[in-house]
C-alpha cells in the first residue's frame, strides 16, 4: 500500500482543464480582499484592543502580517509552479503524496466551512440588529443557532444568505466575483468615509499607554487577529480559471495581503485615536466610532455598508473552498460527481452545492464560537506544511524558471515560517488541541475508507 503516491507536476492541466478561463491579475486581488477585508476590519479591531492589546494592536496587525507574508510567499511560489486547482490540497498532493494531500485538504475543509459559517452568522446578527432598529423584530426561535436556554433554534437569515451565495458562485467566476468587486468598492468608500471623518477627531492621548498589557498582550492580539487575514489562500485555488496563473497569481496573492495589512493598520491606528481603548468592547467598533463623535448618520451610513460588504468574505470563501473540493472529488479522494462541471456556467456545480448546504447547516443550527480556536489550529498547520513543502519542492525540481515566483531565503523563510506558525499553535487551549486531534483521526479514516480505494492516481498505477 501506498500511501504516499505522488502526482508530477503537469503544465499542460491548466490548458486542459474545463473551467473557464477568465480571470486576471484585477479579479484576483479584488478576491483575495474580498475575503479578507471585513471582519477584520468591522469587527474584530475593537474587541482586539480593548482586550488585549490597546492602542499597540498596530503592531499585533504587523506581526500577524508577517506571518502570513511568509506563508503567502510559499503559495506564491507553488501557484506559479504547479498552476491548478484545488491549493493547498493540490500542492501538498504534488509533493509530499497522497496522504499528506488529503489531510491538507482536510485541514482546508475546515478553516473555511467554520469561517463561512461564522460570517453568516455575524452578518445575520448586524440584520437583526438593523431590523430591530427598524421596528421588524424576528421570533426569538429563529435568530440564533441551537441553544435551548436562550429559546433560540435556528439562524434562518444565516441559513438563506448561505443559500443565497451558494447561488451566486453558482453562475459562474467572472459573474461571482463581478458582485465581490462591487462589494469591495463599496467596502473601501466605508473606510475612505470614516478615515476621511475619523483622522479630525484623533486625540493622541488616546494613544497612551500604548501597549497598556505589554507584549503579552500585543502577542494574543497578533493570535486574534490573524484570523483577519484568512482568505488569501483563497486566490490560490482559482488557478485553473485564470489566463495566465504563473504570473498573475502571486500578484494576486501577494498583493491583496500587503493592501490588507495597511488598510489594518490605518484604521486600528485612527480608530485607537478616536476613542479610548477600554470602550471599544463592541460588536461593530468602526461605527460605534463614528456615534462616538456624533455623527450618527454616517455611523448609520456605515453599519448599513458593513452589513453588505460582509457579503464579499462569504463568496470568496465559498468560491475558493467549491474549487477545492472540484479537484479533490476529479483526483477520485471524494465521489466524482463533484468534480462534475456545469455545461452553461462552466462551474464545478455539484460542489457548490454541497459546500452551500453543509455552510447553510453550521450557520444556521450549530454554536460555533467554541469552534474558533480550530479554525485558528487548522489554518496554521496547513500553512507550516506549505512552508515544508517549499524546501522540498527545490529538492526534487530545482529553481524556479525565469517567469515563475520565487520564495527569497529558501531554506531560512520557510524555517520561519514553520516556527512562527508552530509557536502560535502552542498558544491555543488543550480542548483546541483535543478537537484538531479528533478533526485528524476522522479525516484519516475517510481517507483509509474511500479515499485510498477510490484514487485515479492509484487507478492509473495499478495499470
Amino acid at each position: 500500500m501506498s500511501y504516499f503516491r505522488k502526482k508530477e507536476i503537469d503544465p499542460t492541466v491548466h490548458q486542459q482543464s474545463k473551467l473557464k478561463k477568465e480571470l486576471k491579475t484585477f479579479d484576483l486581488i479584488l478576491l483575495g480582499l474580498g475575503a479578507m477585508v471585513g471582519t477584520g476590519i468591522f469587527v474584530i479591531t475593537g474587541t482586539a484592543a480593548a482586550k488585549y492589546a490597546g492602542p499597540s494592536l498596530i503592531i499585533s496587525f504587523v506581526i500577524a502580517a508577517f506571518s502570513c507574508a511568509l506563508s503567502a510567499l510559499c503559495y506564491a511560489e507553488f501557484a506559479s509552479r504547479v498552476p491548478i486547482a484545488g491549493g493547498a490540497y493540490s500542492y501538498a498532493y504534488t509533493i509530499f503524496g497522497e496522504l499528506v494531500g488529503w489531510m491538507t485538504g482536510w485541514l482546508v475543509l475546515c478553516e473555511y466551512l467554520l469561517a463561512n459559517a461564522s460570517v453568516a452568522s455575524g452578518w445575520s446578527g448586524y440584520v437583526h440588529g438593523f431590523l430591530e432598529g427598524l421596528g421588524i423584530p424576528f421570533p426569538t426561535a429563529l435568530t440564533a443557532s441551537y441553544n435551548s436556554e436562550k429559546g433560540t433554534y435556528v439562524d434562518i437569515i444565516a441559513v438563506l444568505i448561505t443559500l443565497v451565495v451558494m447561488y451566486l458562485v453558482m453562475q459562474g467566476a467572472k459573474k461571482a466575483l463581478r458582485l465581490n468587486n462591487v462589494m469591495v468598492a463599496v467596502k473601501f468608500g466605508l473606510i475612505v468615509l470614516f478615515l476621511v471623518v475619523g483622522i479630525f477627531y484623533v486625540k493622541p492621548e488616546n494613544w497612551t499607554p500604548f501597549a497598556p498589557f505589554q507584549f503579552k498582550g500585543i502577542a494574543t492580539g497578533a493570535a486574534i487577529v490573524f484570523f483577519a487575514f484568512l482568505g488569501f489562500d483563497a486566490v490560490s485555488m482559482a488557478a485553473e480559471e485564470v489566463e495566465n496563473p504563473q504570473r498573475d497569481i502571486p500578484r494576486g496573492i501577494i498583493g491583496s495581503l500587503a493592501i490588507a495589512t495597511i488598510l489594518y493598520i490605518v484604521v486600528t491606528l485612527v480608530l485607537t485615536g478616536m476613542v479610548p481603548y477600554l470602550q471599544l468592547d463592541v460588536k461593530d467598533p468602526v461605527a460605534f466610532a463614528v456615534r462616538f463623535i456624533g455623527h450618527d448618520l454616517i455611523a448609520g451610513v456605515i453599519s448599513v455598508g458593513a452589513i453588505l460588504t460582509l457579503l464579499t468574505v462569504l463568496i470568496s470563501m465559498m468560491y475558493g473552498l467549491t474549487r477545492m473540493i472540484y479537484a479533490i472529488g476529479r483526483d477520485g479522494l471524494l465521489p466524482k460527481t463533484l468534480s462534475k462541471v456545469d455545461s452553461k456556467t462552466k462551474t464545478p456545480k455539484n460542489a457548490t452545492i454541497l459546500i452551500g448546504i453543509v455552510s447553510a447547516v453550521l450557520a444556521g443550527v450549530i454554536p460555533l464560537e467554541q469552534l474558533a480556536q480550530l479554525t485558528n489550529i487548522v489554518t496554521l498547520m496547513a500553512f507550516a506544511i506549505m512552508a515544508a513543502g517549499i524546501i522540498k519542492l527545490r529538492k526534487d525540481y530545482g529553481q524556479p524558471l525565469v517567469n515563475e515566483f520565487k520564495v527569497p531565503f529558501v531554506p531560512v523563510f520557510p524555517i520561519i515560517s514553520m516556527a512562527v506558525c508552530f509557536y502560535l499553535m502552542i498558544q491555543l487551549e488543550v480542548k483546541t488541541w483535543i478537537a484538531f486531534i479528533i478533526w485528524l483521526v476522522v479525516g484519516f479514516c475517510i481517507y483509509v475508507l474511500y479515499g485510498y480505494k477510490h484514487s485515479e492516481l492509484g487507478k492509473m498505477n495499478k495499470k
